[in-house]
């Protein structure tokens, strides 16, 4: 199974065949934004593959990145059960 990820643009590419930077979590990959051309540094966007597919506003970003965390959480309180 895969998982599309919010994260937030650092960076813009010089043009559109190169990747920008986006910081997940403190992890900043490159990323390519081909998909969401209006998108500018500070957005959120959603990236499924190495692909930005849509953008976030700050609210939903927010949300998500917490589902995530409640998730890792819960995966951590599994891990430490015998």
């Amino acid at each position: 199974m895969c998982l599309a990820i919010p994260g937030q643009i650092l960076s813009l590419p010089a043009s559109p065949e190169q990747p920008g930077r986006v910081n997940f979590g403190g992890i900043v990959k490159e990323t390519s934004l081909a998909f969401v051309p209006e998108a500018q540094v500070g957005d959120y966007v959603i990236v499924h593959a190495g692909f930005a597919i849509s953008r976030l506003d700050e609210a939903e970003a927010a949300e998500a990145l917490a589902e995530f965390a409640a998730l890792a959480a819960l995966h951590a309180d599994e891990a430490d059960t015998p």
